[in-house]
């Protein structure tokens, strides 16, 4: 990322960039910090946009050999091609040796570092990858976009704001402008207002189905996936949630099991640090042996609505009465 921002500073500029990562947000915010650096305002003639599988590859590297008019340079923006999965060799073999005039942005959500695009990329160009951010960077990132707003937020508020939205920042972002038009004239963002106004993820939906689950308040957990059903989710996409948090919750209690501490059972399962010390608190209620049964139980459950022997919503309602 600095690499992209000394670039622009210093109107320095690679023939090829590849953004690429799960963090999405910072994905396309440096995209479209490149396309204000590298177009003109305005300049359509020069500038073109494919996105998706199946690109017409000739097509393009065409494009590529033809001067711009009247600019300095031709851009070409690809958005989640595929290329860097499989099929790119064709542009790998053209990027070695690219027309000077014509520049390539790709952005780009899961890429192969073994491909021969990739390290053609990564030799030419400059390849940058968006991670999810750890907390302390969200947290900072969180308050100053507030402060621009004329808004401050306390830890404690930010804490609770991460819980509800998970760590992707597109999705904070949209409840960071949420927050901001709901306080209106108020300066301090609190916790009821957070409460009010934020959406929460599904996962905690399913977070807090497992911990009715583990509370024996079988209501309680079905009352939490009718409230689902009512917000249009699929009863399969909960069932693959359910079995996720089984799984995730299995992986915990053997990784605690054998005295990693939350840090790394955090990292090992794919959650935010800050998550891990729920994980491990939930996995506490339950026994292996009864988190075992109920990954296998998510299986048994899909195959039955897969096979046409259980209507979708009731099978996850009886997996519910059952399970755990």
């Amino acid at each position: 990322m600095k690499q992209i921002n000394e670039d622009i500073k210093k109107q320095n500029f690679k023939q090829v960039y590849l953004l690429y990562g799960e963090e999405r947000y910072l994905r396309r915010q440096y995209r479209n910090r490149l396309q204000a650096a590298l177009c003109g305002d305005g300049d359509s003639m020069n500038t073109h946009f494919y996105e998706g599988k199946d690109i017409p590859v000739g097509e393009i590297i065409d494009l590529a050999e033809t001067l711009p008019f009247l600019a300095e340079r031709r851009v070409i923006f690809l958005t989640d091609s595929g290329l860097f999965k499989s099929g790119g060799e064709k542009m790998a073999e053209y990027l070695s040796a690219p027309n000077e005039t014509t520049f390539f942005v790709f952005t780009e959500s899961e890429v192969d570092k073994r491909s021969k695009l990739y390290k053609t990329v990564n030799t030419k160009g400059y390849a940058a990858e968006f991670k999810v951010q750890d907390e302390s960077t969200l947290k900072r990132w969180i308050a100053s976009s507030l402060s621009r707003d004329g808004k401050k937020i306390t830890e404690d508020t930010v804490q609770f704001l991460l819980q509800k939205t998970g760590t992707d920042m597109e999705n904070i972002q949209m409840e960071l402008e949420k927050l901001v038009c709901y306080c209106l004239d108020r300066e301090v963002i609190t916790p009821a207002d957070v409460e009010a106004v934020c959406t929460t993820r599904i996962s905690n939906h399913i977070f807090d189905m497992i911990n009715a689950i583990g509370d024996k308040q079988t209501r309680k957990a079905l009352d939490l996936y009718y409230d689902l059903l009512a917000l249009k989710e699929p009863p399969m996409r909960i069932l693959f949630l359910i079995a996720r948090q089984c799984n995730l919750l299995l992986q915990t209690r053997e990784l605690k099991s054998k005295g990693y501490d939350n840090r790394t059972i955090a990292s090992k399962i794919g959650v935010p640090p800050f998550a891990a010390g729920k994980y491990v608190a939930q996995a506490g209620r339950f026994q292996t042996a009864a988190l075992r049964r109920a990954v296998a139980q998510c299986v048994e459950t899909e195959e039955a609505v897969k096979t046409g022997r259980m209507n979708d919503r009731m099978s996850v309602e009886i997996l519910l009465l059952s399970v755990l």
